[in-house]
């Protein structure tokens, strides 16, 4: 099986991207990814799960996510039910002890990979809790009195929106890349593998004042990679002659999500 990130059809990475990809996976060392919201850091997992062959296990990460999350989950109440109710094996312990998707990850027949998405929501001891278990690669269930070890390391993606400083320890496991903004070149790539048959003129238009847009003075929210592909879309169906693009910008809200930024751009605009 093949185990050299080359990108795939679906997502364009750069070389230096898929090269921290597979330092990572032959360090047997988790990648880290930062980068603004909307420049592909999810879709990377998918795209070397997909390149690779392997499964994609994803833990989202929520601000009230613990580590304990991630491992298993001890159904205490549920064994309490059921011993009042006189249900039949309410001595196993083992149907009343759930994995988390660490430990779906680990538990694996074969190498999969695990997707930390977004680690910077959680509280700052997150991160922490979780070094023993990406370093050995095994945790302890005191419940059962078992050790669950990985069959098969996991290939781990971790990504952060950089909302919040990781501790240092924590980096200090890690391979880290940060993804820039992609350039006019690299973006028309990107289009190009959404909207196969756009017409040149229409993606120049496009082009041109989505990247004026980002790099007018005081927009809070830049508009994405995501939202410039959905904003093509609105152009299109909604038959938008390419010329007018830039000077009415129609359809400002799928690129613009703020009140304050759509007024800025108006003002530019006049």
């Amino acid at each position: 099986m093949n185990t050299t990130f080359q990108g795939s059809k679906d997502y364009v990475a750069s070389d230096e991207l898929m090269r921290s990809v597979n330092i990572a996976i032959a360090l047997q060392k988790p990648l880290l990814i930062k980068g603004e919201p909307g420049t592909g850091k999810t879709m990377l997992a998918e795209a070397i799960s997909a390149a690779l062959g392997k499964k994609l296990i994803i833990w989202n990460i929520k601000s009230t996510t613990k580590a304990q999350d991630g491992l298993y989950v001890y159904d205490v109440v549920q064994r309490l039910y059921d011993s009042q109710f006189g249900n039949e094996g309410v001595d196993d312990i083992k149907k009343y002890v759930k994995l988390g998707k660490l430990g779906e990850a680990f538990s694996a027949d074969e190498q999969v990979i695990l997707l930390i998405d977004e680690i910077d929501k959680a509280d700052l001891e997150f991160p922490n809790d979780l070094l023993w278990e990406l370093d050995k690669m095994e945790f302890y269930i005191p419940e059962t009195k078992e050790t669950v070890k990985a069959k098969q390391r996991p290939i781990v993606i971790i990504t952060s929106n950089a909302e919040k400083e990781l501790p240092d320890a924590f980096l200090r496991r890690c391979i880290f890349h940060y993804i820039e903004f992609p350039d006019e070149q690299q973006m028309k790539e990107i289009i190009n593998v959404h909207y196969d048959a756009i017409e040149e003129h229409l993606l120049e238009q496009v082009l041109d004042t989505f990247y004026w847009i980002r790099d007018l003075y005081n927009i809070q929210k830049k508009p994405s990679t995501s939202e410039v592909i959905d904003w093509i879309q609105a152009l299109v169906l909604g038959g938008i002659d390419p010329d007018k693009i830039k000077e009415k910008i129609p359809f400002a809200g799928v690129l613009l999500k703020k009140n304050e930024d759509i007024d800025t751009m108006r003002r530019y605009l006049k």
